[in-house]
């Protein structure tokens, strides 16, 4: 596991969490210096994702461990946590276990997908190998460089980058995170004393979502904003400025 803490040294502390089969350098690069011009940042890559030898284990072990940095860096509290994508699922079971505590969960347009075990294993045989084949051989690299750059609207250097992920990891880690993720449940009306849970909304991604985060947490703050899954982080100042506004009025509610 890798900590790294940058940022203000005297700001308020924000966990930053990515996604799946990315590193937080990849995952949040476009917006790390603005970030951390207002705190302090402590960027996590979990194991598997942190250039070590490591496969990732699973979502609870990495969750621990995310727990014992914080509990013996910052006695047990942070300001804020940004998940992104699956980095929402730790922010998640960081509210839900209470072993830190959180002042603001901030949920970076997450599917927050959960099934048994026999579809998660069912899932993971079909979309993996599909993730670990998208930059194989220079056609798929370009065509899949084109949908990046369409879907997200991504500039070629932030194509390059997302799709260099899925080369520099292990197979291995990334079944292991994508697998134990739909395998690792949050309860429904989840809600802890002294706890705000923000959710950035990307309406693109439908309906359904939006229920979703209304039955695993009680009472959400839930900003709507017209774009796709975590554009906000891939798709220029267009998508970023708005989103990073509403992170630092969350930061700013009392709880």
């Amino acid at each position: 596991m890798q900590f790294d803490e940058m940022g203000l040294m005297s700001g308020k502390t924000m966990l930053l969490l990515p996604g799946t089969a990315c590193d937080y350098q990849t995952n949040f690069g476009s917006v790390l210096d603005r970030l951390g011009e207002k705190y302090h940042l402590i960027c996590v890559n979990y194991d598997g994702f942190d250039g070590s030898d490591a496969i990732f284990p699973d979502m609870i072990t990495v969750t621990e461990k995310i727990e014992q940095y914080i509990q013996e860096h910052f006695d047990g509290r942070v300001d804020g946590a940004i998940g992104s994508s699956l980095g929402s699922s730790f922010v998640g079971q960081l509210i839900q276990r209470k072993n830190i505590h959180i002042d603001h969960g901030i949920f970076g347009s997450p599917d927050l997908d959960q099934s048994g075990r026999f579809s998660a294993w069912l899932q993971s045989k079909l979309v993996v190998p599909l993730l670990t084949s998208f930059t194989k051989g220079e056609k798929k690299r370009a065509k899949t460089r084109e949908k990046l750059k369409n879907f997200f609207e991504m500039n070629d250097e932030m194509a390059d980058k997302f799709m260099a992920c899925f080369e520099k990891f292990s197979p291995e880690s990334i079944k292991n995170e994508y697998y134990t993720d739909l395998l690792t449940w949050l309860e429904d009306d989840i809600h802890v004393e002294h706890t705000k849970v923000h959710f950035i909304y990307a309406n693109k991604m439908g309906e359904k979502y939006l229920k979703r985060y209304k039955k695993y947490f009680r009472d959400p703050e839930i900003r709507e904003f017209d774009m796709q899954h975590e554009q906000w982080v891939f798709g220029g100042d267009k998508y970023a400025v708005p989103v990073l506004k509403a992170i630092d009025e969350f930061m700013e509610m009392q709880v």
